[in-house]
């Protein structure tokens, strides 16, 4: 490689000390510089060099360099996190399981046409743990986005897979007993039904777990050719088809620890060549703290959810008893004085008994029409069946069928694209809100509007009842802030929502709840977005 650039000699300064020849401290320069002739193919390396190509020099000579020789590069070009005016990326994969990124910046040679020289670094390492960091954020992202934990799992387990270019991934998690662990989310292997039992059987022919030694220790675990100790021990012959689908080596098991007790596992199977280093490990341990909050979140939420149906359970108990047991009772009482008249022997004027007829007969209707309204309350959604805007209007005919009561909607049909779980709550608001207006508001009419605002889904339920004021003062209990009220709250809380609750203008009370819609949700373009005005009377 040649050291000079014309006649002039190397300056240098210091009298006393001795020019050093150019080509020496490029023959010794600490980056990597190479010759590529007009064809790609390298010419000249220095020592530099060959240690990143990771080949001998004399494989290397006359072989096609990984560097894009173009004229005219621009920084318009450039990549977000490419350095410098002129660098440019590119990969080398000398053998296998070796895998190198390189920074790079090309010069024509003007003294050799067709040439051209070649500085380059490796940036494999900060790249990587860029990807790594951005993979973090992502599954952040992810956990507030996904609709379900499985969901949730198999996208992180994604991440984690091709970030690291990985040969499989394993989130597993406690099952419904606690005895047992389940696979939650996958990426790399397909999904096994029966593969806890099947790996309790290696257990019992006396396989290793290393993932169960990892979760009762909660400590991470790797273990080197991993692969090759499983494929020659006869114990682990129940999985050895399942564990043999991707090509692997290394195997590492990281705990997902919540609050100080072990939830789950994350398993890394690790392709061939690969090995496990500590920042192989930190992206793990990373990612299995981003697993551990997002089971922690889903059980939470489940919690919320046992706690609101122990609490509509309650509510129905409190109704049968403040209604309907009440008004069986006095039927049973009115029944008794009937009984009594009778006992008497003389005849019963008939005025006695056409008023306590007329009355059991009213106090019957009220019970028959008080049941249908919890029957209606306790079957299975409709919002999951029928999609949230069938499912309202289905809920307003029979309400009208029930009650009198006249309805007039505008649901926007993309809201039956919101997530199934919201959709569910956003129903119960409705139902709990028509509910309040039957059983207090004395109204006549009913308008309900649900669509789209801001990415956001908005619900309104206005009356022309009696309003706030006067139901509180006349002892309502729903009416000044009750279980239901409290009940519509919780629902749109759970998603970051709110309801507000107002007295009209006009007269009557309106139910406002506004749910922001999940980051990743879009309402699809092939859903026509206007409003279908429905009348029931």
């Amino acid at each position: 490689m040649s050291g000079t650039s014309g006649s002039a000699p190397p300056a240098t300064r210091g009298g006393p000390h001795p020019a050093i020849d150019l080509s020496e401290l490029a023959a010794n320069a600490p980056d990597g510089l190479a010759v590529v002739d007009e064809d790609g193919l390298f010419v000249q390396l220095n020592s530099a060099a060959v240690v990143l190509c990771a080949r001998p020099v004399d494989d290397l000579i006359g072989m096609r360099a990984p560097f894009e020789l173009a004229s005219g590069f621009s920084a318009d070009s450039l990549g977000l996190l490419d350095d410098g005016a002129t660098e440019q990326i590119c990969t080398w994969a000398p053998a296998a399981g070796v895998h190198r990124e390189f920074a790079y910046r090309t010069r024509p040679l003007p003294q050799a046409p067709g040439r051209t020289v070649v500085a380059f670094r490796d940036v494999g390492a900060e790249r990587h743990r860029q990807r790594r960091v951005a993979a973090i954020a992502r599954s952040s992202v992810k956990m507030a986005s996904e609709g379900s934990i499985t969901a949730t799992l198999d996208a992180l387990a994604r991440e984690v897979l091709q970030t690291d270019a990985l040969a499989g991934v394993h989130i597993l998690t406690l099952d419904e007993s606690g005895a047992g662990l389940q696979i939650m989310g996958s990426a790399g292997f397909r999904r096994w039904p029966d593969f806890f039992e099947r790996l309790m059987q290696c257990r019992e022919r006396g396989a290793t777990l290393e993932m169960i030694e990892a979760f009762e220790r909660r400590e991470p675990i790797v273990v080197p050719d991993r692969w090759d100790m499983i494929q020659g021990d006869p114990s682990w012959e129940p999985m050895h088809d399942y564990l043999s689908e991707p090509g692997w080596g290394w195997f590492a098991s990281v705990p997902l620890v919540i609050r100080g007790r072990s939830a789950g596992i994350l398993n890394a199977f690790f392709a061939p060549g690969q090995v496990v280093g500590q920042r192989n490990l930190e992206f793990l341990l990373a990612m299995a703290e981003q697993a551990a909050v997002a089971i922690d979140y889903a059980s939470l939420l489940q919690n919320e959810r046992e706690l609101a149906r122990r609490e509509e359970r309650r509510r129905l108990a409190r109704d049968l008893h403040d209604s309907i047991v009440q008004q069986v009772f006095s039927i049973g009482m009115q029944a008794k004085s009937m009984e009594v008249l009778a006992a008497r022997g003389a005849s019963v004027p008939a005025e006695s008994v056409r008023r306590v007829a007329d009355e059991v007969g009213l106090l019957a209707k009220t019970v028959l029409e008080d049941l249908r309204t919890m029957v209606h309350e306790l079957r299975p959604s409709l919002s999951t069946r029928l999609g949230l805007a069938e499912a309202v209007r289905a809920l307003a005919e029979s309400t009208t069928n029930r009650t009198g009561l006249r309805f007039s909607l505008s649901v926007r049909r993309t809201v039956d694209e919101v997530p199934p779980d919201m959709a569910e709550d956003v129903y119960r608001i409705v139902a709990e809100a028509i509910h309040n207006v039957v059983k207090h508001a004395e109204a006549g009419h009913v308008t309900i509007r649900i669509g789209i605002r801001e990415h956001a889904l908005t619900v309104s339920v206005a009356d022309d009842g009696r309003g706030i004021r006067k139901a509180r003062a006349e002892g309502g209990r729903e009416a000044g802030g009750g279980y239901g009220l409290t009940s519509m709250r919780e629902r749109a809380a759970r998603w970051g929502g709110t309801v507000r609750v107002r007295s009209r203008a006009v007269g009557g009370t309106s139910v406002r709840a506004v749910v922001p819609l999940p980051r990743a949700w879009a309402a699809p373009d092939r859903i026509s977005d206007t409003g279908s005005e429905v009348s029931t009377s």
